[in-house]
């Protein structure tokens, strides 16, 4: 239910979406539309392979790769060690609408 509620929040801010429900379907997602993809939102918390490990295989695709942690921990809890790894952006749930929008347009402005 959630990731349909974030798919929703992110249409309305006229994204085009792609959804995986794991960790692992979202590595595979990523490899066959990586052209076609200009950001992912990752949550720490998935099934199959947390956000982490999902990070590092996504970074192992594309270096480059633009990446905006979700949590619904604080930046100080599991999400601090990623971050350092490169990661762009960090936003803890519950997120606004705007501060969703205001986070997306700061990562993906960076280019």
């Amino acid at each position: 239910m959630l990731v349909d509620v974030g798919k929703e929040l992110l249409v309305a801010l006229g994204c085009t979406v792609l959804l995986a429900k794991s960790g692992r379907e979202g590595i595979e997602t990523y490899k066959k539309n990586k052209d076609k993809i200009d950001m992912v939102l990752l949550d720490m918390i998935m099934p199959e392979m947390g956000g982490s490990e999902t990070y590092d295989r996504l970074k192992e695709i594309n270096s480059d790769i633009k990446v905006l942690l979700s949590s619904g921990y604080s930046i100080n809890g599991p999400a601090k060690e990623i971050l350092p790894r490169g990661c762009n952006g960090f936003i803890q749930k519950p997120f606004s609408m705007k501060d969703l929008s205001q986070k997306l347009r700061e990562i993906l402005d960076k280019r």
